[in-house]
C-alpha cells in the first residue's frame, strides 16, 4: 500500500481499487499466490495502474492483472513496481502480451533466492511496512 498510496498522491483524483494477494505457505515450505478480495471502480474504457512494491516471480502481477480483469475493460493498464527481479520482469512479459500493457520498474536486481526473494532486493515490503505477519493456526 505505500506504492499505491505514493501514486494517490500524484494521481489525486484517480478513483481507487484494492487486490488482497498474499504468499501462502505449506507445510513444506512451498507457497502459492493467495488472492481473497477485489474492491474496484469501474474500469470499462480507463487507464489502469496496477502497483507491487516488489515484482519477485511475478505471479501475483499476473494473478492481480486477471482479476481486474474480471471486472471490465481498461483502455491501457499500467503494471508498477519499485524493484523487480529479472526471472519476474521475464514473467510477466511472457504471460501478459496484450498490447494495451505497459511494465514500469524502477530497478532491476539480477536474483531471486530460494524463498523467491529478490537478491539483493530490500526484503519483504509488506513486513517492512506494517510488520511481520504472524500465523493464525
Amino acid at each position: 500500500m505505500p506504492v499505491q498510496q505514493g501514486l494517490l498522491n500524484i494521481f489525486d483524483r484517480a478513483e481507487n481499487a484494492f487486490i488482497s494477494a498474499y504468499r501462502k505457505y505449506d507445510e513444506q515450505g512451498e507457497f502459492h499466490i493467495e488472492f481473497e478480495y477485489l474492491a474496484s471502480p469501474e474500469i470499462d474504457g480507463k487507464v489502469l495502474i496496477i502497483s507491487d512494491p516488489m515484482l519477485a516471480s511475478g505471479s501475483s502481477m499476473e494473478i492481480g492483472y486477471r482479476a481486474m480483469l474480471k471486472k471490465g475493460a481498461p483502455d491501457h493498464v499500467h503494471l508498477v513496481a519499485v524493484i523487480a527481479s529479472r526471472q519476474g520482469v521475464d514473467y510477466v512479459v511472457n504471460k501478459i502480451k496484450e498490447d494495451n500493457v505497459t511494465l514500469w520498474v524502477g530497478a532491476i536486481d539480477p536474483n531471486l533466492d530460494a524463498h523467491s526473494y529478490i537478491v539483493p532486493g530490500l526484503g519483504d515490503a509488506g513486513d517492512l511496512a506494517f510488520g511481520a505477519k504472524t500465523d493464525s493456526k
